[in-house]
């Protein structure tokens, strides 16, 4: 749904104007929130947690991060 009101500098600064009033501005993959196309799944945690991503050259690291931060909650705990 287009905007009808004009739009003033206060409401850009404010930033209180949908992403969906300009779509053309907006890459396709942000457009597709939750869309898990042409992404690849990274299990961890013994099934209980699926991370997907869309570099599969990057599963080593999110497998480290998600280590280190399970450790650091058990650390505060």
């Amino acid at each position: 749904m287009k905007n009808n009101r004009s739009v003033t500098k206060g409401d850009l600064i404010d930033g209180w104007i949908a992403v969906s009033n300009f779509r053309e501005a907006v890459p396709k993959s942000k457009l597709s929130s939750g869309s898990i196309v042409n992404k690849h799944p990274v299990i961890l945690d013994g099934g209980k947690t699926i991370v997907f991503i869309a570099d599969v050259t990057r599963e080593p690291e999110v497998r480290h991060k998600y280590e280190v931060q399970k450790s650091r909650k058990a650390f505060s705990r």
